[in-house]
């Protein structure tokens, strides 16, 4: 389980993202985190929130974002708001990492979707985009259908495949959400001087 202050990182796509407040905190009303986006960073897809909007406000740097149709450069300052059913992806393709501070909302289960996808990445079970194996990805986008789904390819037809393929990534041992070996950072508050 997320919570507040807690960083997870994905080696494999160049993101890091702190949590300021999460679904706990906020009776499920959205989780916001701050996003570090290392220079060459990216998503590991394209894709979609059906039921989620999802706000991304600029602090530093610049990302390249293709938000429906539109391509945009994002800059300090810059709010960039993505409507729930609405394609989206970025790249940090500048020398300098880019920081954001990120709000979903409403949360649903985008926090346990983001340990699973980075915890796989951080302990080498992903390829070189940050994607687990066709089986586990299908077991673990059948939990979180109602969180992010691809584009292009309809509701329908994704369905489809994952009632074939998450029951066999169940039979091979894997689970929907998981937990990271790589230790998990968390601060801690420090000493009181004395």
């Amino acid at each position: 389980m997320i919570v507040p202050g807690q960083t997870v990182e994905n080696p494999v796509t160049g993101e890091r993202l702190t949590f300021h407040e999460t679904a706990r905190e906020t009776g499920g009303e959205y989780v916001r985190f701050e996003a570090l986006i290392a220079p060459g960073g990216t998503l590991a897809s394209a894709h979609l929130h059906p039921y989620q909007s999802e706000r991304f406000e600029l602090v530093s740097g610049t990302l390249t974002m293709k938000v429906g149709s539109r391509k945009l450069e994002a800059k300090p300052g810059d709010v960039v708001v993505v409507e729930p059913g609405t394609a989206h992806n970025f790249w940090n393709k500048t020398d300098e990492s880019v920081r954001m501070l990120v709000e979903l909302r409403p949360a649903l289960t985008v926090e346990s979707l983001l340990e699973t996808m980075y915890g796989l990445a951080a302990d080498g079970k992903t390829n070189r985009w940050g994607m687990p194996n066709p089986f586990r990805l299908a077991v673990i986008a059948d939990a979180h259908f109602d969180v992010v789904r691809v584009p292009v390819v309809p509701s329908w037809l994704q369905r489809a495949a994952l009632a074939v393929g998450a029951p066999v990534g169940r039979l091979a041992g894997y689970r929907p959400v998981y937990r990271p070996t790589t230790p998990v950072r968390v601060p801690r508050p420090a000493p009181a001087a004395v």
